[in-house]
């Protein structure tokens, strides 16, 4: 990334506002996109993973930013909770796959997928677009096993992202004990 584009997004990541159309109770989109993870391409389906479990999906701007770096490894710090819990996480950008395969590995710790969103078909369907830029905004949903929306977070900074649907990944299996990580 050039300069002047660095510095573009930069400004647009400081003035994007915090909002997601989605809300709790809405029914998730469906979709599938091209994944990595640990480096290995295959083809994540957000209908096959909610057959194992609630799915954790996490909009993020772009690769290799500051920011998405530090939610990156914050999630893959906290993978194994989400295991445990029997949830699935997968991050999108806009990103090509390519780039995508190499994040995977350094930033996600190759202890969860992410996938491309290049032309910003599933970014644009979770309204999770930033105003003006084609880069998503950072934002977290937590989707249960029968598609509906248990959680939104939209938030620039990565700090709380994964407290927030660690939380509600456990409220959920609070609620649905006989549901044991499948």
């Amino acid at each position: 990334m050039n300069r002047l584009a660095g510095t573009a997004l930069a400004f647009c990541l400081m003035a994007a506002p915090a909002f997601a159309a989605l809300k709790v109770g809405d029914k998730a989109p469906d979709f599938s996109a091209q994944a990595s993870l640990g480096g290995k391409q295959f083809a994540f389906s957000l209908a096959d993973a909610l057959k194992k479990g609630p799915v954790v999906l996490y909009f993020y701007p772009a690769a290799f930013t500051k920011g998405c770096t530090i939610e990156a490894h914050d999630f893959a710090e906290a993978t194994p909770k989400f295991q445990a819990l029997g949830a699935t996480v997968i991050g999108v950008s806009h990103d090509k796959i390519e780039t995508l395969d190499k994040f995977s590995v350094s930033e996600c710790r190759s202890k969860f997928a992410v996938a491309a969103d290049p032309d910003g078909k599933v970014i644009k369907a979770y309204d999770a677009k930033m105003p003006v830029m084609p880069y998503a905004n950072r934002t977290s949903y937590v989707i249960a096993p029968d598609n509906t929306v248990l959680m939104e977070y939209t938030d620039m900074s990565p700090d709380h992202h994964v407290a927030k649907t660690i939380a509600a990944v456990e409220a959920w299996r609070a609620k649905h004990p006989q549901e044991a990580a499948k």
